[in-house]
């Protein structure tokens, strides 16, 4: 094995928390802290997860890793504890690394963060840039419905919440709702089972992106919090925690 790592490919690791880590010296100058290969390799197995690439049980091998980002599988194992610290992986003992299948309890605990980082974001608007993408991420969603496509279909449901959430400017807020998507989609992949799940949502993401372009933004919070409540209802329900906290 290599002593150090090469430089990971930029195509295929997210810099995206870079300008955020940042400490001052003692003699007051900014020092960036750059992220470490290990945490870019977390970002994009997160970014896979969130994209639905990788399905809850699969079982994560350190050498593929490696070899598809061009780094040493300690780097790779370094990811894995971080990613573990989510609870996107969980490891067994003589057995490896796996996609980790989230239990139904968790459902209220994620919709709790979802309630509190992305209504507020919407509440405080954005730019034209911010709301652009959140336009470009309702017409990516009607691209797949009219494709039949509707793994596509989920994919830009994700980039809707996501571009929602970038509207605050807060590399943090976009570390978390990274996290959260990544969560979000391994309780989303049993209930694509139903083809139709997602499609009740895209008529939402629309209006409240109309809301949101004609400056209504206490309406699109409104409209968000509702729908934010029926879609932790209907997911519950898929998992079989209808009734209960």
């Amino acid at each position: 094995m290599a002593s150090s790592d090469p430089i990971v490919p930029s195509s295929r690791i997210s810099t995206n928390h870079t300008a955020d880590r940042g400490t001052r010296t003692a003699s007051g100058r900014l020092r960036v802290a750059v992220p470490s290969v290990a945490e870019r390799v977390a970002d994009e197995l997160r970014l896979q997860l969130a994209e639905g690439a990788l399905l809850p049980g699969t079982r994560l091998t350190e050498s593929t890793i490696a070899e598809d980002l061009g780094v040493s599988r300690n780097t790779v194992r370094e990811a894995f504890v971080e990613l573990a610290s989510e609870r996107l992986v969980v490891r067994h003992p003589n057995r490896g690394v796996f996609v980790a299948s989230l239990e139904a309890g968790d459902i209220h605990d994620v919709y709790t963060v979802r309630r509190a980082i992305e209504v507020s974001a919407l509440r405080a608007g954005g730019g034209p840039e911010d709301v652009a993408a959140v336009r470009a991420a309702v017409e990516e969603g009607k691209r797949a419905e009219a494709a039949g496509d509707h793994e596509a279909l989920g994919t830009a449901n994700q980039h809707f919440h996501g571009a929602i959430v970038a509207m605050a400017g807060s590399p943090r807020l976009n570390s978390i709702m990274g996290q959260v998507l990544a969560e979000m989609r391994l309780f989303f992949h049993k209930a694509t089972v139903d083809a139709q799940f997602y499609q009740h949502y895209l008529k939402d993401n629309e209006t409240i992106c109309l809301a949101l372009e004609s400056g209504e933004l206490d309406r699109a919070a409104d409209l968000l919090l509702a729908y934010l409540d029926r879609s932790e209802d209907n997911l519950s329900e898929v998992h079989g925690e209808a009734g209960t906290d």
